[in-house]
């Protein structure tokens, strides 16, 4: 497979290194009328907004007007053997085109196998034959897109035998080969440390900031498996405070990313995200303080 230099390819508009939220059904109309002061951008399932028409993508497109917007994907199965599928990525580029989103990502996963479809994102084995497919459908994506993407570390409950290599080094290698960005997922991190074995803060300690283009936090409970703890990325409660923690060594660590709380199920009122998102605002607004008093002291 031929090596690249990492490009340098232009979000259409950048998302600010604020917090953000993602946008559901239920506050469309909360969003709408009350612009909360505490939301800097939104983003979105891709697939949820494939239609041609209809109310939710009527409301995206009116919620864009206002707020920077950021694709993020669940299907393109990037790490799939087989090709890539044809007519979903060209709806992700109708929908692209139409929103010119700040983002557009997907993630280190595979969820299709021969026709057949998984309701999870499940991470590969890290083997250079793995990389080379995954690496080429990541140029493949960004080549129908004409545009840089980022690519999301995953959830982990379980090592692959044959790995030859620690998830860091694949995703740097992707990241070397096709020029893409990263989304670095904290809770992401914290769960796969946890269950793995890992040390957190030395994988975030690995990632060159530079190639992260945002930041994902969200929520996780805890499964007693045999008398062991697994810890389980749900996306359905309230960022955990040892995740705040590694959330602010990683701030501390880059700088001010945009950053996304992430709620997918048992949808709290807007109210509930708005104060979470601004909480990680303050995480950031802290470091811009820092930086801009070493700068003038």
């Amino acid at each position: 497979m031929d090596h690249k230099i990492p490009t340098a390819r232009d979000f259409d508009a950048p998302i600010p290194a604020r917090a953000g939220i993602g946008l559901k059904a239920q506050h469309y109309q909360d969003i709408k009328d009350r612009l909360p002061d505490h939301i800097g951008w939104l983003e979105v399932h891709s697939e949820n907004y494939f239609g041609s028409g209809g109310q939710a993508l009527a409301w995206l497109d009116a919620l864009r007007q206002d707020f920077s917007v950021s694709l993020h994907g669940v299907g393109l199965s990037l790490g799939s053997a087989g090709p890539l599928d044809a007519h979903h990525l060209a709806r992700l580029k109708n929908l692209a085109s139409r929103i010119e989103p700040g983002q557009v990502s997907e993630h280190l996963s595979w969820s299709t196998a021969q026709g057949d479809y998984l309701n999870d994102l499940i991470p590969l084995p890290y083997t250079s034959e793995a990389l080379d497919t995954f690496c080429q459908h990541v140029d493949h994506m960004q080549d129908a897109l004409d545009r840089r993407v980022l690519i999301e570390n995953p959830s982990a409950y379980m090592r692959y035998e044959h790995s030859t290599m620690p998830e860091t080094e694949f995703l740097l290698a992707v990241a070397t080969r096709t020029g893409c960005g990263i989304l670095l997922d904290v809770n992401n991190v914290f769960v796969s440390a946890h269950n793995l074995g890992l040390d957190a803060k030395a994988y975030i300690n690995t990632i060159p900031g530079h190639l992260v283009g945002e930041i994902h936090l969200g929520g996780h409970f805890d499964a007693d498996v045999g008398g062991e703890i697994l810890k389980i990325d749900d996306h359905g409660s309230k960022v955990r405070p040892e995740v705040w923690d590694l959330y602010e060594h990683t701030i501390a660590r880059f700088g001010p990313k945009p950053t996304l709380i992430e709620w997918d199920s048992d949808v709290p009122d807007l109210d509930v995200l708005v104060s979470e998102a601004a909480r990680a605002d303050a995480v950031l607004d802290l470091y811009t303080m820092e930086v801009s008093h070493a700068h003038t002291g």
